[in-house]
């Protein structure tokens, strides 16, 4: 199997019904500086998994800034996911990764908590 390290438009979630429901019925775990809501998908979705990526704008007041850790965690997110798309198998997930430190972190604390995230999503059994 070759491993792809793309992040597709079909593997963004947009949907606000499927974040609403996430947010109602999903589980979560914190991997300092990131909160991870995530969720069992029934989805037709051709991707084992579907992600959305939040950073608040009522502590990053800038949009520079936001934006800047968004992409840092997009970034950890597509070198990270063909793991957790080998421990999903069949089963679809949807999740919501949140930034949640009060200050902008570099890249290599950002792409720890991402991978310590997905390994703990992916060590419980995703039914």
């Amino acid at each position: 199997m070759i491993r792809r390290y793309t992040f597709s438009k079909e593997e963004r979630l947009t949907s606000a019904t499927t974040i609403t429901r996430l947010f109602e019925s999903g589980h979560s775990l914190v991997a300092y500086p990131l909160k991870v809501v995530w969720m069992a998908s029934p989805g037709e979705h051709p991707f084992p998994a579907q992600v959305a990526f939040a950073v608040s704008r009522r502590i990053f007041r800038r949009a520079v800034d936001r934006n800047l850790l968004k992409r840092r965690m997009r970034e950890a997110w597509r070198l990270h996911k063909p793991s957790f798309y080998e421990a999903c198998g069949e089963n679809k997930v949807t999740l919501m990764v949140i930034y949640i430190a009060r200050e902008p972190l570099p890249m290599i604390q950002i792409e720890k908590a991402m991978v310590s995230a997905i390994n703990r999503i992916s060590a419980r059994k995703i039914p």
